[in-house]
């Protein structure tokens, strides 16, 4: 064995030793390095998938001034992303936000907020799934086989196949999603930029005053937070790095690089190729008018076969993006399931002898995430309820690292830490989040709209529920569940004692959430 084999080994059984200082045993193949775990971060994240879904919307908002909203929530995200970044590096285990919260808060308010973050993240694989076509349904038209772009039964059809193609390959090896993850970023970042390129020495059509014009429309607070929605779609899931922890070697340096990493460099390429796509569009009126999309834009300027190979790429970006949401939701399932936090929990927990990976956590995101198909009105609508329920999440897991702080954690240090900014980035984050969480709320058309807004598919067939923002009744259902299931069920569970290592800085757990016997410091 060569002394690069020698060092690896022995940093695989270190970090199999810090897993089990958690309770845990290493179940999960750990396999990625800095790269991938960034690669997993950033496709999560990627620029294209949600600047292809929302582009749209905040052109048909407020015109070019809507691209100012991409550093505002940039900003706003990394804040969060300092935050989680620093928690991640005390406690490297699978299933980020409901993990902290549960060793810096308590188990019931662990659980709300797990639950709450594990259908967002299903939410998620739906409106991402639901993307791709808008990519690839043009492709096919551009080869000649007349597919219609906008029927939203194509739509379905070809999400239905996504979500298969991508369950599946997240069943058979971590390691493979690993792999195509990695040349799909690649690819990505390299045709953002090209294309990026290309547009602004090519196809120029607007001068750099585009992003001050408004094409005419109203330009207000109100217009300005509703047209914010693309940049909100895009940038978050940067704690894939940190859920897949269990699965990354020396996860406490390397998941806080890469959660900075993807939205450091979601934030440059990303503004890059908003700021190219704006300058490329031949005639702003007649874009927002029609509601131009990218794809439009780039059928507008490039010959067919280029626009064909541009759309292919984006294609396999948002592919590749599908498959990284839906194996950080699947290590959320899977990491709530090994503590007995979900129904059917022992089999959700269940890790594949050969495989090493959770089947049935796989199998039951991929069907919950048919379900808002039922009722399917656009990829716009799906998203937006998504990220809102996200924002949600991220929010609570931010509060529940405040009161830590406010007693005393992080009482030990960590390879990141924020020392005495720890505080102000933490309440800063929370501000950014409570704002933005009043941006997904307002009741509104454009973001959350009642049923009987919209074209028909969101009716619900009861009068009064189509009266009300689609939003609520979603966040409504999922909560009603989650406090029937709590409280009748697992409320009354036996659950396996929490195990806080004491490099890990441990936290005052309140005794009536937690009895003491069931705390374990290692």
């Amino acid at each position: 064995m060569t002394q690069a084999e020698t060092t690896a080994a022995a940093t695989r059984r270190a970090d199999s030793a810090d897993l089990e200082g958690f309770g845990y045993q290493q179940d999960l193949h750990r396999t990625l390095g800095l790269f991938s775990s960034f690669a997993a971060a950033f496709s999560y994240i990627s620029p294209s998938t949600g600047i292809f879904t929302l582009f749209a919307l905040g052109l048909t908002t407020i015109g070019g001034v809507f691209i100012w909203s991409w550093p505002i929530v940039a900003l706003g995200q990394f804040l969060v992303a300092l935050n989680f970044a620093e928690v991640s590096s005390h406690f490297p285990v699978a299933g980020s936000v409901f993990q902290w919260t549960k060793y810096l808060a308590n188990r019931r308010y662990a659980w709300f907020t797990g639950w709450i973050y594990i259908f967002a993240g299903i939410l998620t694989v739906t409106a991402v799934v639901v993307t791709l076509p808008l990519t690839l349904l043009p492709a096919f038209n551009l080869m000649g086989w007349h597919l219609d772009a906008g029927a939203l039964h194509d739509q379905i059809w070809l999400a239905i196949i996504t979500l298969v193609v991508i369950t599946i390959l997240n069943i058979y090896s971590v390691k493979l999603v690993s792999i195509i993850n990695n040349t799909g970023v690649f690819f990505e970042i390299v045709g953002m930029v090209v294309f990026a390129i290309v547009m602004l020495i090519v196809h120029r059509h607007q001068p750099i005053s585009v992003v001050d014009n408004t094409g005419g429309l109203h330009l207000g607070f109100g217009s300005f937070f509703a047209a914010m929605f693309m940049s909100l779609f895009v940038i978050y899931g940067f704690d894939t790095a940190s859920t897949l922890a269990e699965e990354t070697h020396d996860p406490r340096r390397r998941a806080p690089q890469a959660v900075l990493m993807s939205v450091g460099g979601a934030f440059a390429i990303g503004g890059i190729f908003l700021l190219a796509t704006l300058m490329a569009i031949p005639n702003l009126h007649k874009a927002i008018a029609a509601g131009w999309g990218p794809a439009q834009i780039i059928e507008a300027n490039f010959s067919k076969n280029f626009a064909i190979v541009y759309l292919l790429v984006v294609s396999a970006a948002i592919l590749v993006c599908c498959m990284c949401i839906m194996a950080a939701t699947i290590r959320l399932c899977f990491g709530m399931a090994r503590d007995n936090q979900l129904p059917a929990s022992r089999h959700l927990a269940k890790v594949h002898p050969k495989l090493h990976t959770p089947i049935w956590s796989c199998l039951v995101v991929a069907v919950i995430a048919v379900i808002p198909m039922l009722k399917y009105d656009g990829a716009g609508y799906v998203a937006i309820a998504a990220t809102g329920m996200i924002y949600l999440a991220y929010f609570l897991g931010n509060l529940a690292v405040l009161w830590a702080r406010n007693r005393g954690w992080p009482r030990v240090t960590s390879p990141f830490k924020l020392g005495r900014w720890g505080m102000f980035i933490n309440i800063a984050a929370l501000v950014y989040g409570g704002a933005m969480l009043i941006n997904f709320a307002w009741p509104r058309a454009a973001s959350n709209p009642e049923p009987n807004q919209t074209a028909g598919a969101l009716s619900l067939g009861v009068g009064f529920l189509n009266k009300i923002p689609i939003l609520y009744t979603v966040l409504a259902v999922i909560l009603i569940i989650g406090v029937l299931y709590f409280f009748l069920v697992q409320e009354h569970k036996d659950l396996p004692p929490v195990h806080i290592p004491a490099e890990s800085g441990p936290v005052e757990i309140p005794p009536e959430s937690l009895p003491p016997e069931d705390v374990v410091t290692t």
